[in-house]
């Protein structure tokens, strides 16, 4: 495995995917350590790349595939169902597309992470997908072994990007800043405490919920609470999408 380069946004692979580290969800530990088995639901409309996906991933310590489902309707019903803990979610997909899905997943089962795993390298796709609240988004070309270690991850708090959709990230990132410094601050914009916005500042910079509580001198549970209060207020999925949002209405200056 190659080694990590630490970057402003978390901790960059050479080869696929990108990690942004990334605080846990409200109420979640980074590890259940009762029970390490990652259940994980299967959604491609391609029957021999979903087949091929689960046979690899069964054979992974850790790891279970509890369903497969072939189109985003099937994909929201077997969540409701089986209650993965991360959801390997294709794109494009006919009946109901995956960014559709994505949007119904996090609706009914928040708790559930959602990985997009697709050809499309169109950052409109992206962009959909985080607003959405994925915690991931890969490239098809990643490995198979990759994509059990990229489960993991999830699992564990942390969202991925493949290395060249987070370049489209960096440069939307930038673009936000940019188009923020030009116009006034939304006045609708929910209003976040001193305190929330250096939870959020450190989300940014990739900081998980232990590395925050040691920075800012407080618990792991506190730093929960503040991101939980962050995503209630702003009525957003993850923590992703937290930090555009937050840059979009300048309320966080990343520079």
């Amino acid at each position: 495995m190659t080694d990590l380069l630490h970057t402003g946004l978390g901790v960059v692979h050479d080869s696929p995917p990108v990690i942004v580290r990334q605080a846990s969800p409200p109420g979640d530990e980074l590890t259940d350590r009762r029970n390490p088995e990652v259940r994980v639901l299967v959604v491609d409309d391609h029957a021999v790349f979903r087949a091929g996906l689960t046979a690899v991933l069964d054979r992974e310590a850790g790891v279970v595939v509890v369903g497969e489902a072939a189109d985003g309707f099937e994909a929201v019903d077997q969540v409701l169902m089986l209650r993965p803990d991360v959801v390997l979610l294709d794109v494009r997909m006919p009946v109901l597309d995956g960014i559709a899905a994505c949007a119904r997943i996090k609706d009914e089962s928040p708790e559930t992470r959602v990985v997009m795993l697709s050809v499309s390298e169109d950052e409109t796709d992206l962009y959909a997908a985080i607003r959405c609240g994925a915690s991931g988004y890969l490239l098809k070309e990643i490995s198979v072994e990759e994509v059990a270690r990229a489960v993991r991850a999830v699992h564990g708090g942390q969202s991925l990007i493949s290395p060249r959709m987070a370049g489209k990230l960096m440069d939307e990132f930038a673009s936000l800043a940019r188009r923020a410094e030009e116009s006034p601050r939304s006045t609708s914009a929910p209003r976040l405490t001193d305190r929330e916005l250096e939870v959020l500042r450190l989300v940014a910079e990739g900081l998980n919920n232990g590395d925050i509580a040691k920075r800012l001198f407080i618990s792991q549970n506190t730093v929960k609470n503040h991101v939980r209060n962050i995503l209630e207020k702003l009525q957003l999925h993850s923590r992703m999408e937290a930090v555009v949002y937050a840059v979009r209405e300048k309320i966080l200056d990343l520079g």
